[in-house]
């Protein structure tokens, strides 16, 4: 089984000013991935995608969507790929 990820869109003024994605030193933004690691679901963070296990059910991917997509500051889209 290959591992399923989470592929997050940003806002047009966060992509502007350089940031680095899910990676960034932001504090909002190092909380957020505090959050998305306490899911014993989440393999690991890249700057555009959060990467899980094969195995994790569908609801726990809306879940996590939901919970990116709320982030209205940081997050433009979400899509589970």
């Amino acid at each position: 089984m290959t591992a399923r990820a989470i592929r997050v869109r940003f806002q047009d003024e966060w992509q502007r000013l350089g940031h680095r994605g899910l990676l960034d030193g932001d504090p909002r933004v190092r909380t957020l991935c505090r959050v998305l690691v306490s899911y014993p679901e989440v393999r690991h963070i890249l700057p555009d995608r959060v990467s899980v296990d094969a195995k994790a059910s569908t609801e726990i991917l809306e879940t996590m969507s939901r919970f990116l997509t709320r982030q209205k500051w940081l997050v433009q889209g979400v899509e589970i790929i």
